[in-house]
């Protein structure tokens, strides 16, 4: 029988991640982006338990654990230096199952792109949902070089994703989170640190070591939407030049071409659905969410091998297969939504209300060691519903 085809819009961590395990179920799989090559946008990106045990499922977990930098305590800290809450990755690992593993998104796209056979990711092409397909016909989708015909399309196409607004126009998409974040990699300082989030008054930063031997460094802070400086780095400067080591030298190694800048936004309104006709949502185009707990490439992750386990390799209508992919997948994903923003709001707290929480951190790391740890609880220590389709 000839292979059932798929086409993945988008070649981010979830449409690559989907694209291999989609492959491993039999489908025959072509990845459509629109960027001219596979260089992912942002820089770093942490990968909790819930999402090695994912990549378990497509064979990939055992090279990413070795990535793992976190070694020894980390924590939560004020401006000062002044630690909140600590905790040590030997804790996160009994708690949850394995270690808590930060690297490079493009060091991941890299090993997800490996699995896949030379042409299956097609860069410098866009692409638009032209026919979400139903039991009867393919789905269709244009591109500069004329439509593909598939018996499924997944939407991975972002917080701006073209390919939601096609399934459901009548629904408003993200909503802005009242803040902007900042990024960038740079080689580590000479005196040591431990990996540490630090809290100020409607500001946040984070300093964490990948293997390589540089440092993933982000801010976040409340600013109009689309709000831009003409100079990122000085605006880092501006906002943490005074904060505690190793604030001042990160931002002294940064390149000022290579500091990111990007507003959060995130899906405060539930979609209907993942789904409709024959294609799918995954990661950001179904359910972004604010950084605040590292989770959003995990669910992504997450949405992609859920979405293979159910979709087995036919060319029979998949509406079954896919609306038991948004029964597993909406509520949980909504519930990590909502508890990212919980957290977003927390971290950018100002005035009187930072003081309080600073206290309230303070009193809580010294009672409860574990605290840090506490908001991960029921995301980290997921289990995919299959472990492997890699043998």
């Amino acid at each position: 029988m000839e292979q059932p085809r798929a086409v993945v819009i988008g070649a981010g961590i979830g449409g690559l991640t989907a694209a291999v395990a989609l492959r491993l179920r039999g489908w025959h799989v072509t990845v459509l982006e629109r960027a001219a090559t596979l260089e992912p946008v942002g820089a770093g990106i942490s990968l909790a338990p819930n999402a090695q045990r994912a990549l378990d499922v497509i064979g990939l977990g055992d090279e990413v654990r070795p990535l793992a930098a976190w070694q020894g305590d980390a924590g939560l800290r004020r401006r000062d230096g002044r630690w909140l809450a600590r905790t040590d990755s030997r804790a996160a690992a009994r708690r949850f199952g394995g270690p808590l593993v930060l690297l490079h998104r493009a060091t991941l796209a890299a090993l997800l792109t490996a699995h896949l056979p030379d042409g299956a990711v097609r860069t410098g092409t866009p692409a638009t949902l032209a026919d979400p397909g139903a039991a009867g016909r393919p789905a269709r989708v244009a591109t500069p070089d004329g439509e593909l015909e598939a018996d499924l399309v997944v939407g991975a196409d972002g917080v701006n994703s073209a390919v939601r607004r096609a399934l459901f126009p009548a629904h408003p998409g993200p909503t802005y989170a009242g803040f902007t974040t900042w990024r960038v990699v740079v080689p580590a300082p000479e005196q040591p640190f431990a990996p540490h989030e630090t809290w100020g008054e409607g500001r946040l930063w984070g300093s964490q070591p990948l293997k390589d031997g540089r440092v993933y460094a982000y801010a976040a802070a409340p600013a109009p939407a689309r709000d831009r400086a003409p100079d990122e780095k000085a605006e880092l400067l501006r906002r943490f030049g005074g904060w505690h080591h190793p604030v001042p030298d990160i931002l002294a190694a940064a390149e000022p071409g290579a500091v990111l800048r990007h507003d959060v936004h995130y899906m405060a309104q539930a979609l209907p659905a993942y789904h409709r006709g024959r294609t799918a949502l995954l990661g950001d185009a179904a359910h972004a969410m604010p950084p605040s707990l590292g989770q959003g490439g995990n669910q992504a992750i997450e949405d992609a091998v859920v979405l293979a386990h159910h979709l087995a390799p036919t060319r029979e209508d998949p509406t079954a297969a896919l609306a038991a992919y948004t029964h597993d997948r909406l509520p949980r994903t909504m519930d990590v939504v909502r508890r990212s923003a919980r957290a977003g709001r927390a971290s950018m707290l100002n005035g009187a209300p930072a003081v309080l929480r600073d206290a309230a951190l303070g009193a809580a790391g010294r009672l409860a060691p574990g605290l840090m740890l506490r908001g991960l609880d029921g995301i980290a220590d997921w289990r995919p519903p299959v472990q492997t389709y890699a043998a």
